[in-house]
C-alpha cells in the first residue's frame, strides 16, 4: 500500500480518530460527505483549508481499512 502521509492518528485530537493532516477532520466526516452525495468540490468549499489530495487520501485510507480482518488467536 502507499504512504499515506496525510492520514494522521494522534490520541490529543479527535480522540485518535483517522484525521486529515493533524486537523479536526476525521477521514470518517469526508467519507461520510461523499456518501451522502456530496462532491470533493463542495466538500473543499465546505473545508477551505482541506485539499484535493486530502480527500483522495481519506477514501484510500477507509478503503484499506474495510479489506483489513481481525482474527483472534488462540492462547494455550
Amino acid at each position: 500500500m502507499k504512504e499515506l502521509s496525510r492520514i494522521t492518528l494522534d490520541p490529543a485530537i479527535m480522540g485518535g480518530k483517522a484525521c486529515i493532516r493533524g486537523l479536526r477532520v476525521t477521514v470518517g466526516t469526508v467519507v461520510g460527505l461523499l456518501a451522502a452525495g456530496r462532491s470533493p468540490e463542495e466538500i473543499l468549499q465546505a473545508y477551505p483549508y482541506l485539499e484535493p489530495e486530502d480527500i483522495d487520501q481519506a477514501l484510500a485510507y477507509a478503503a484499506w481499512r474495510v479489506e483489513e480482518r481481525e482474527v483472534a488467536l488462540d492462547t494455550l
